[in-house]
């Protein structure tokens, strides 16, 4: 008796790892449908063919155009087509870490704060100690 509940234990969790899986595979069919693709020949990297929407429609171009042109496979390969890249908005703060003249610390909140180096040699390290004061008054050390 013990067997069958833990066999209809089983069952259940396979049906939810069906239905998982068949969400993701359907995401996926979406987020290729999306995507534009381009054609090309692997011997000299020349496009034949742009802007093809959905992955099937690039692949029935892309055996449309080696039977145009009698190439082997081989030579004839399509992929995606690489995005545009986004517009510069406004200058951001610099990101978090010390700065690339050492003397600034930006924190994960955005804080800058002026580092402080002692005049101890860290050979562990391969150079001084150094640290930074918070605006609370409370001493932290960076490495």
């Amino acid at each position: 008796m013990p067997a069958v509940a833990v066999t209809s234990r089983h069952s259940h969790l396979w049906k939810v790892i069906r239905t998982v899986l068949e969400e993701q595979r359907q995401r996926e069919s979406l987020i290729q449908e999306e995507l534009s693709f381009f054609v090309y020949r692997t011997d000299t990297n020349g496009v034949l063919a742009r802007g093809i929407l959905g992955y099937e429609a690039a692949k029935e171009r892309a055996n449309q155009i080696r039977k145009q042109q009698g190439l082997p496979w081989s030579l004839v390969k399509f992929k995606t087509e690489p995005r545009p890249k986004r517009a510069a908005g406004p200058k951001q703060q610099s990101r978090f870490g010390v700065s690339g003249d050492g003397r600034w610390l930006t924190n994960a909140s955005g804080q800058r704060s002026w580092v402080e180096y002692a005049p101890r040699y860290n050979p562990s390290k391969g150079r001084r100690f150094r640290g930074y004061t918070d605006a609370q008054g409370n001493y932290h050390d960076i490495d």
